[in-house]
């Protein structure tokens, strides 16, 4: 019940920002669904404003949103004059393919260099550093064009624009999924140093555990606990945050939708691809939040006789 009524809290927060934002940003909303040409002519307008409610107050208008949304209505596109459902029908899956594939590649990538590089010496762990922080820094859409520029353009091994299948998901996937690995890195590994002085390691170096064997048998679990919340995070912030990779390759997806949809404040379209990430995001953070029992033994419960 906490959990489901923290997700509705999201949610409600969700749309409540998006809808005073849209509408705080300047700007006739007429002007912008009639456009410049259509915008003066006699009656279109309070013809347009009483279709799409525009000619009622502010709360009114936002209390009519909720009240929709409350029944699994999305409303309707001011751009396309269709319902909201149908415009996001064709972009929700290659969109959360993507997010889901980049989370999991940028996962497996940090757990790959947390077990190769956890417990060496100065000189690899000060470069680990740096290289965790370099693939931090690095913009999605820069380290794209230059995936595109070396694998697609010049060596041909990957298709550079569309969606042709598994070939064409490879290269915006590791866009998005290196500074992912590169943060979810930098967790586990501070997680790591936290752990080392703890007693039960120092007792599993004096029974004679190697560095490979401690780290797997005993602390790596403790790294993944961090890890698992921030990649829910991520996988969150990544429905809504694909835009410019898919931009750069030319993919469907929420991407162009949110773009076009906020350039002409079309806001049912807006509100609805902000709470589809929300809920990417509870939905995600609950599986997270079931997980932790499973990694680390001492957050069950105890079974009672």
């Amino acid at each position: 019940m906490r959990r489901a009524l923290t997700g509705v809290l999201v949610l409600w927060g969700a749309v409540t920002v998006t809808f005073f934002a849209v509408a705080c940003a300047g700007g006739d909303q007429l002007d912008a669904i009639l456009g410049p040409q259509a915008a003066n002519l006699p009656g279109l307008r309070a013809q347009t404003a009483a279709q799409y409610g525009l000619d009622r107050p502010l709360a009114a208008q936002y209390l009519h949103r909720l009240a929709n949304l409350a029944t699994g209505d999305l409303g309707r596109s001011y751009q396309r004059d269709e319902p909201v459902s149908r415009v996001l029908s064709g972009q929700v899956w290659p969109t959360l393919e993507l997010a889901l594939c980049a989370a999991a590649i940028g996962l497996l990538i940090a757990l790959g260099m947390t077990v190769a590089f956890t417990g060496r010496g100065r000189i690899v762990r000060t470069a680990t550093s740096v290289l965790e922080t370099l693939a931090v820094a690095v913009p999605p859409f820069w380290l794209g064009i230059l995936l595109l520029s070396l694998f697609s353009f010049s060596l041909r091994w990957f298709p550079a624009f569309g969606d042709h299948g598994v070939s064409s998901l490879v290269l915006p996937t590791l866009a998005l999924a290196v500074p992912i690995a590169g943060v979810l890195a930098q967790v586990m590994r501070q997680e790591l140093d936290l752990v080392q002085a703890r007693p039960f390691v120092l007792s599993a170096r004096a029974r004679g555990h190697g560095r490979l064997g401690l780290l797997l048998r005993h602390t790596l679990r403790h790294a993944v606990l961090p890890a698992t919340t921030m990649s829910a995070w991520v996988l969150g912030t990544l429905v809504g945050g694909a835009v410019l990779v898919e931009k750069v390759f030319s993919r469907p997806g929420l991407g162009s939708v949110l773009v076009e949809a906020v350039r002409h404040r079309d806001t049912p379209v807006v509100s609805a691809v902000v709470i589809l990430a929300a809920a990417v995001f509870v939905a995600a953070n609950t599986v997270a939040d079931l997980l932790y029992p499973v990694i680390d033994a001492r957050l069950r419960e105890p079974v009672t006789r």
